[in-house]
């Protein structure tokens, strides 16, 4: 099989038969999925309305499986799946080692989600059972669901595989086998060489001048690096270890900076604030990307020998920067305190650079093809630099800047970071705030919470998922939506905003209407053909494990073939996609966050 082929068999088989001793120290653990426990390797506004009633009750059995997480529940949690609609009325739930039926129970009522469109089901609810095993629901006339774990460390390897994925995207380095196992690859983009684009500097003797760009993570599938991306995911990294640090403190990735005290996940967010210090110019403005012209082929990282450049400069991403580098100057600071001072100035100045610049918009030149990023309403920035200063220096005079923007809170993305500056100041800035100030701020949190609580309570599917959730990226868009309800969780003392927080969970890693478990090697049904480069050219048929795919959307932007036009159905697991089934640093970042959650309670 040459490297640009792919072999058609199943993901898990292969990783059966793998060498799981080359991701060593201990971080692998037994993950129940595909067929028989096969052990798998580590590393808004409208809301749908519930219709009980109608007339047609399929008679049938159903090609469809019963929807599960296909990873299984934690003993404590609610525990809900989704059956296909046909006449029966009560479902089993088997113990798999003994083959017996622990419970038999009554389903629910014919129901419908109008973002899957006709598509009718009943849901089984099995809260009760906390009783750690292995299990599979069986309903009359429907394929058996995924086999299941309850118990409290279901959740372990996937977390530390979505944390792994980025040493596995690194630029700049040797991916070497005792880390990475059959996922190693030679050096690529070593970034020593990077020229100057027209677009980033004025003056013919910037046009020809190279510069040092290494390190770094590539973006998604595709091996640019980008500062604006970058920014939010290496925040939302820093902000799980800042809010479990009792988590990331004894995990161990597996990484060549295992080694040393520091918590691999500051090192690992360390290897991309590296890049992004050489992102900035003299003047303290940030260059927006760093890119070859067009989109790199069908090869891996080493086999891409086209020019790369420094591209534009953005007050979009001097503001990400600035916030960036804030928060990472005082996590590293216990562990790299001339790194911490180094970052906080090199902040400063972004800022400082961006109040002079306020409308620097990033636009693509016309010789450029790669990734845009651009975002021309920046008071959201403006707001998250001015909170992450503020909790930094502790200079009032940021909080003051912040509260004068007055921004609107929703769930973040790249183009919308309002969100983080909230979070920031109620988990890090109570001591610097009144006690009126920080209540404010806890109202704010709440309603916004409140909004997605009641989007998963009114929905069928048990989720907080509503049409315009469905975009470009919508796995991402879910995961950060259980993050701002996992932090109203722990600010009101309210475990309804747990229950709604797993129930994306649930949603990402099986119960959903495709079928699929979003992150690649882990579950019953993952994606096999993800849109990464390094997973299609590396003539390895499992895609490197713990990535999240962008998940359904009805746009189909990139014009492949999809089985189905509605919101939650839209998605196909092909190279082609890659509008539903590209990778991102950005998504797999909440990723991260949320299962750390979950594995610290």
């Amino acid at each position: 099989m040459n490297k640009w082929q792919r072999v058609h068999i199943s993901a898990p088989l292969l990783y059966f038969r793998l060498n799981l001793c080359a991701y060593g120290k201990g971080i692998m653990k037994n993950v129940v999925l595909k067929l028989t426990l096969i052990a798998v390797l580590f590393l808004s506004a409208c809301t749908a309305v519930v219709k009980d009633d109608f007339s047609k009750l399929s008679t049938e059995s159903s090609n469809q499986k019963i929807a599960v997480n296909q990873l299984g529940y934690l003993v404590n949690s609610e525990k809900i799946a989704i059956v296909p609609n046909v006449t029966a009325t009560t479902y089993d739930l088997v113990d798999v080692n003994t083959n017996k039926i622990i419970r038999s129970g009554q389903l629910s009522h014919a129901k419908m989600w109008d973002n899957s469109g006709n598509d009718t089901f009943k849901r089984a609810e099995f809260t009760d059972i906390v009783t750690p095993g292995d299990y599979l629901l069986r309903v009359k006339g429907v394929r058996d669901s995924a086999v299941f774990s309850i118990n409290n460390h279901v959740y372990d390897s996937i977390h530390t595989a979505a944390l792994k994925y980025y040493y596995l995207n690194r630029s700049s380095i040797v991916i070497e086998k005792k880390y990475a196992g059959i996922y190693a690859r030679p050096l690529g983009h070593k970034d020593d060489d990077v020229l100057y684009h027209s677009s980033a500097e004025q003056g013919d003797d910037f046009k020809a001048k190279e510069v040092q760009s290494q390190k770094g993570w590539y973006d998604a599938g595709d091996y640019g690096k980008y500062v604006v991306n970058s920014g939010i995911t290496t925040y939302t990294l820093l902000a799980a270890f800042e809010h479990y640090p009792e988590v990331y403190q004894k995990q161990i990735l597996n990484i060549p900076e295992s080694s040393d005290d520091v918590p691999d996940i500051i090192n690992e967010a360390l290897w991309n604030l590296e890049w992004l210090i050489t992102m900035q110019s003299d003047d303290g403005g940030v260059y927006h990307k760093l890119t070859t012209r067009e989109w790199p082929g069908y090869e891996l990282p080493h086999e891409d020998k086209r020019a790369r450049y420094m591209i534009g400069k953005s007050t979009a991403a001097s503001l990400d920067f600035a916030a960036t580098l804030s928060v990472a100057s005082r996590v590293i600071a216990p562990y790299y305190p001339n790194k911490s001072k180094q970052y906080l100035a090199a902040a400063i100045n972004a800022w400082k650079y961006s109040l002079e610049n306020q409308t620097q918009y990033y636009e693509q030149p016309d010789d450029i093809k790669s990734g845009e990023y651009g975002d021309n309403q920046l008071k959201d920035e403006f707001a998250w630099a001015a909170a992450e200063l503020f909790i930094t220096t502790r200079d009032k005079g940021f909080y003051n800047t912040y509260k004068e923007i007055n921004i609107h809170y929703s769930a973040p993305s790249w183009r919308n970071v309002s969100y983080l500056s909230l979070s920031s100041l109620l988990f890090k800035a109570k001591d610097l705030l009144s006690e009126q100030e920080y209540e404010d701020l806890k109202i704010k949190q709440k309603h916004l919470a409140d909004v997605y609580l009641k989007q998963h309570k009114n929905s069928p599917y048990i989720v907080a998922m509503e049409k315009s959730d469905f975009v470009w990226g919508s796995n991402s868009a879910a995961l950060n939506k259980a993050i701002i309800l996992l932090q109203a969780a722990e600010l009101n003392n309210n475990s309804q905003y747990l229950k709604a927080a797993q129930g994306l969970v649930d949603y990402i890693l099986g119960r959903n209407p495709t079928g699929y478990s979003f992150v690649t090697g882990f579950g019953d049904k993952t994606p096999q053909h993800p849109h990464h480069r390094i997973s299609q050219s590396d003539g390895i048929t499992a895609p490197v494990p713990g990535m999240l795919v962008g998940g359904p959307q009805a746009g189909q932007q990139d014009e492949c073939n999809y089985d189905s036009n509605e919101p939650a159905k839209s998605y196909s697991d092909s190279w082609c996609s890659y509008s539903t089934n590209e990778v991102a640093i950005n998504w797999n970042a909440p990723l991260v966050y949320v299962l750390g959650a979950f594995v610290s309670r």
